[in-house]
């Protein structure tokens, strides 16, 4: 679908408001807020910390860059897990912040969630959140390295819970990175991108998605592959001038679930997209 207005994201994520209207997160300085009313019309709405985030400092050099945030509302309270980290490092570090109105400058940070060390075999950036239908609350996370990765969070706070962590979907060191997870129907849909972000127009980045029947997995692809092994089902990859598109969420909306990413332009601009999610016979999901 076509979006007006204040487009240029990187790594977006959106949820609707339940008072209306939509809010959305993507990386940025202080990490990046737009609004709008429509899903079609956005505008800038400033930033989750604008007086900066120095607990961020010793993940990102000093920088005020804060990457992939994720979205949702959950017992009346806005949810922001954001990620601290330099290119290509795994020192990083994923944090969250809560809000009781997803406004500009009302955001509260609540500490440090799960870290990754140079030593580590994970990268504790790109993080999505899930509720399972146990109530149970997960968190996604990783980039490059052994892969995707999870953890238990405890409801109450909003932090880990518990030492384990899961493995998801990995490429033997190769691009994978940005997981969503959704459950529909029977299925739990795990969502990454492969290949290669953040090189303009020459971008590879591509839409994978795998599913399984329980959150923790193990996950499949349509051809049975395993996403540990691999695996992915290529939903949504770089045509016409759309080059490179990942970093997908997915919005669950009054009328139907939309996949929300961003492209980069011809021109190497990175953009919003936005495109409904329909489910064929099987239950794969595709793209309008």
């Amino acid at each position: 679908m076509r979006v007006t207005g204040d487009t240029g994201v990187h790594d977006p994520s959106m949820i609707r408001r339940p008072t209306g209207g939509y809010l959305m997160a993507h990386t940025g300085n202080d990490v990046a807020l737009k609004t709008s009313t429509d899903r079609v019309s956005f505008r800038n709405a400033g930033s989750v910390f604008p007086g900066g985030a120095p607990w961020t400092t010793p993940y990102t050099g000093g920088s005020r860059n804060l990457w992939a945030p994720d979205l949702s509302f959950h017992d009346n309270r806005y949810y922001l897990y954001y990620s601290a980290s330099t290119f290509g490092s795994n020192r990083s570090a994923i944090f969250l912040a809560t809000s009781s109105t997803g406004a500009f400058g009302s955001w509260t940070n609540q500490g440090l969630v799960v870290e990754s060390q140079s030593s580590d075999t994970f990268n504790a950036i790109d993080p999505n959140l899930i509720v399972d239908d146990q109530g149970r609350w997960w968190l996604s996370f990783g980039s490059f390295w052994s892969g995707i990765k999870m953890i238990a969070i405890d409801p109450g706070t909003g932090r880990r819970s518990g030492s384990a962590m899961h493995s998801l979907a990995g490429r033997g060191g190769g691009a994978i990175e940005a997981p969503t997870l959704v459950r529909r129907g029977g299925y739990y849909y795990l969502y990454v991108s492969f290949d290669r972000c953040c090189q303009g127009a020459a971008s590879t980045y591509r839409v994978m998605v795998g599913r399984s029947t329980s959150v923790t997995g193990p996950f499949t692809d349509r051809s049975g592959n395993l996403l540990t092994a691999g695996g992915g089902t290529q939903i949504l990859a770089g045509h016409g001038g759309v080059n490179g598109p990942g970093h997908q969420a997915v919005l669950a909306d009054a009328d139907g679930d939309y996949l929300v990413y961003h492209y980069y332009a011809n021109n190497g601009a990175a953009l919003l997209g936005i495109n409904r999610i329909g489910y064929d016979a099987a239950g794969w999901p595709y793209l309008y």
